[in-house]
C-alpha cells in the first residue's frame, strides 16, 4: 500500500489551521461555544478557534435597531384608535451572553410589552388627550422595556408614538367639527368687519353732513353780509332800506330765472317772471317777518308775566 505523500499531509494541516481563522465584523459580536458549551465573546477583529471543537453559535449585531409595532385599543371616550410605536433598542456590549442565551426572539418580547403598555395607558385618556399626550405614552413604553429588557441584555434606546389612526368615521367627525370652527370664526371676523365698516361710514356721514352744515351756515352768512353791504350801497346812493331790498329781490329773481334758463338738463320749472313778482315776494317776505317778530314779542311778553306770577 502506498503511503501518503507528505505535501498532501502538510496541505492537509495548513487547511484545518486555516479552518480555525474567522473574523468578526465591525458593531458584531460572536459567540464561540467548545462541545456546545459557551466558551467566550469575540469582538471585532480577527480570531482563531480550534477546528473541529470550536465553533461559532451565532453572531449578534450591536447596532441600533427599530421594531415597529401597531396596538389597536380603546380611548376613555370609547374611540378605537390604532398606534403604531416604534422602538429603538441594541444589544449592550457587555452583555452579549444574556442577550443570545436568556432570550430567544427579542422582537416578540418587546412586542408584548408595547401592546400591554399601551393598553394599560391609553383607555385612561380620551382620543384630543392621545394625541396631546403622544409623549407620556411613549416614555411609559420606554420605562416600562428598560425595565424588563436590561435583564437580558437589550438596552431601550427610544420609544416613539409615530402615528395616531381613530377610526375613518370619527376622523370624517373631526374633521367637521374643525371645518365647523373656522366658519364660525370666519363668521366673526366678517361680522366684526362689516360693523367697523358700518360705524366708519356713519362716522364720515357724521363728519360730511357737519361739513356741510357748516358749510350752508356760512354760505347764508356771506349772503346776509352781502346784502347788507348791497344796502348801504343803495342806501349811499338815495335809495331807501324797503326800495333797495326790492331791487335786490327782483334783481336776484332774474338772475334764478337765466341760471335756470342756462342748465339744459333741469326739469319743468314753472316760476313767475313779472316785475311785479318780485314785489310780490318782497312783500310776502316783509309780511312774514313782521309776523314772526309779532309772535316773538308775544312769546317773550308771556313768559315775562309767568316770571311775575310765579313770584
Amino acid at each position: 500500500m502506498d503511503t501518503i505523500p507528505l505535501f498532501i499531509i502538510i496541505a492537509i494541516i495548513v487547511l484545518i489551521i486555516f479552518s480555525g481563522l474567522f473574523v468578526v465584523k465591525q458593531q458584531t459580536a460572536a459567540v464561540v461555544e467548545r462541545f456546545g458549551r459557551f466558551l467566550s465573546i469575540r469582538q471585532s477583529g480577527l480570531h482563531f478557534k480550534i477546528p473541529l471543537i470550536d465553533r461559532i453559535s451565532g453572531r449578534i449585531s450591536l447596532r441600533i435597531l427599530q421594531l415597529d409595532v401597531i396596538v389597536e385599543t380603546k380611548t376613555k371616550d370609547d374611540v378605537f384608535v390604532k398606534l403604531k410605536v416604534s422602538v429603538q433598542y441594541k444589544v449592550v456590549q457587555q452583555k452579549v451572553y444574556d442577550a443570545f442565551y436568556k432570550l430567544d426572539y427579542p422582537q416578540d418580547q418587546i412586542t408584548s410589552y408595547v401592546f400591554d403598555v399601551v393598553r394599560a395607558v391609553v383607555p385612561k385618556m380620551k382620543l384630543d388627550d392621545v394625541f396631546e399626550k403622544k409623549n407620556e405614552i411613549a416614555n411609559a413604553v420606554k420605562g416600562e422595556l428598560n425595565d424588563a429588557m436590561i435583564n437580558y441584555g437589550y438596552d431601550i434606546i427610544k420609544a416613539l408614538v409615530t402615528d395616531i389612526d381613530p377610526d375613518a368615521e370619527v376622523k370624517a367627525a373631526m374633521n367637521r367639527i374643525n371645518a365647523a370652527e373656522r366658519k364660525k370664526v370666519a363668521a366673526q371676523y366678517d361680522g366684526d368687519a362689516e360693523r367697523i365698516l358700518i360705524v366708519e361710514k356713519a362716522k364720515a356721514e357724521a363728519e360730511s353732513k357737519r361739513l356741510q352744515g357748516q358749510g350752508i351756515a356760512d354760505q347764508r352768512r356771506e349772503i346776509a353780509r352781502g346784502l347788507e353791504e348791497s344796502v348801504d350801497v343803495l342806501n349811499k346812493v338815495g335809495i331807501n332800506s324797503q326800495e333797495a331790498s326790492a331791487l335786490i329781490v327782483v334783481t336776484q329773481h332774474y338772475d334764478t330765472l337765466q341760471a335756470i334758463g342756462g342748465e339744459t338738463n333741469t326739469n319743468l320749472i314753472l316760476l313767475p317772471n313779472s316785475p311785479q313778482a318780485g314785489s310780490e315776494m318782497l312783500n310776502n317776505m316783509v309780511a312774514s317777518f313782521t309776523a314772526s317778530n309779532q309772535i316773538g314779542e308775544a312769546m317773550k311778553k308771556q313768559q315775562l308775566d309767568q316770571n311775575k306770577e310765579k313770584k
